[in-house]
């Protein structure tokens, strides 16, 4: 058993980060993983942090290798931000954290999972911890790629890419580690597009599987103008349903513990004003949270649109290539005879636009309805 044997499909950066951990001369005091969503980055992170504080180099089984991958190691630090971003007092608390040495393991380690969402103010606090950095500190940022990192921050660290890991690797995974039939296992890596994450969802969850296929079979209803504003009211209404069953009980759990800590009473009708002040604190984060998994669900569904207009592209010119929605591929075939490649590629960059209109903090009903309306007229003009 190893640290590295969940990072799937990623033999070159495994190999970089193993010599880093028994090569001083290989290592460095900030790192920064990049690849695209469902890589692995996180994944990776933890497994250096691991190996790193293990006393033998990442044997996956030691307290050190376990506490540091669950993120309980007094060594180990953990930034992954639920909200839009990483604000600058957050960073300001990781870079002085760095400043100490460490308490049991070999390495102080920072692992901050989405250095693309830093603001202006928290990239330049982080960076004058990289300029000046503390021994025996360690830095991790992941990010989707280089160019959502400033210059400033990825100029002073070292760079490690991962890829998308094969279906069959993602398959393996899911059957060893989560103990998910072989069938469904290699459906759910395949209509994830080798997501881990979103794989062991798509396995696990009947609901997330039946709202996958009624997403990919959307572009081929859409006739008219009212079906086009209601297929972007039902996109964006799956992302709202989502984020509420989700998150409510979450929420309410993290008010309960917070007046408990306060010593104040859940059950009183008001509470006293510095209370009040610490709750509504708490509310603004949770509403923030749930406004961010909104737009992931809407993103995972758009993902997924892509996906069902690039299968009926493949069909449409005859390319000698896997399909991603091989489960679906009626609903392709259909697309497929209902548009010319072109109106498929013009359907394919309006749900490109909506992704990166909604990224722009554009609301995300009217970014859907844009994309719609385009899906059909696609379908109007063949």
């Amino acid at each position: 058993m190893s640290v590295w044997d969940h990072v799937i499909g990623q033999p070159a950066a495994v190999a970089t980060l193993t010599r880093a951990v028994t090569d001083p001369a290989a290592m460095t005091h900030a790192w920064l993983f990049t690849g695209p969503p469902g890589s692995g980055r996180s994944v990776a992170a933890r497994a250096f942090a691991a190996a790193l504080e293990c006393p033998d180099d990442g044997c996956g089984t030691c307290r050190e290798c376990r506490t540091a991958i669950d993120g309980t190691h007094a060594d180990v630090t953990v930034k992954a931000t639920e909200g839009l971003s990483i604000r600058v007092e957050d960073t300001r608390a990781l870079v002085q954290e760095a400043g100490l040495r460490p308490s049991v393991g070999r390495w102080r380690v920072i692992i901050v999972e989405d250095a693309d969402r830093l603001t202006e103010r928290a990239a330049d606090a982080l960076l004058k911890a990289l300029e000046e950095p503390t021994p025996l500190t360690v830095w991790i940022l992941c990010a989707p790629s280089l160019e959502d990192v400033i210059i400033t921050l990825r100029s002073r660290s070292r760079h490690v890419r991962l890829r998308t890991p094969p279906v069959e690797d993602v398959a393996d995974l899911l059957v060893r580690r989560d103990g998910i039939d072989p069938a469904m296992a290699r459906y759910a890596a395949r209509a994830a597009q080798s997501h881990v994450g979103l794989a062991r969802r798509l396995a696990r969850d009947e609901g997330a599987r039946i709202r996958r296929r009624d997403v990919i079979a959307m572009p081929g209803r859409i006739r008219t103008i009212g079906d086009a504003i209601a297929a972007a009211a039902d996109l964006a209404s799956i992302a709202d349903e989502e984020s509420s069953s989700s998150g409510a009980e979450r929420d309410a759990a993290e008010r309960t513990r917070l007046l408990e800590t306060l010593g104040a009473d859940p059950a009183a009708r008001t509470q006293p004003p510095h209370i009040r002040a610490q709750l509504s604190a708490l509310e603004k984060e949770q509403k923030t949270r749930a406004t961010r998994f909104a737009r992931d669900t809407v993103d995972r569904a758009l993902v997924d649109l892509l996906s069902v207009h690039r299968d009926a592209l493949v069909l449409r010119i005859g390319a000698n290539v896997d399909l991603v929605n091989e489960d679906s591929v009626d609903v392709v075939r259909a697309l497929a005879a209902m548009r010319t490649p072109e109106q498929l590629l013009q359907s394919m960059e309006a749900v490109g636009e909506a992704r990166d209109r909604i990224n722009l903090n554009v609301a995300p009903l009217l970014a859907l309805e844009a994309m719609t309306i385009t899906v059909m007229s696609g379908n109007a003009t063949d």
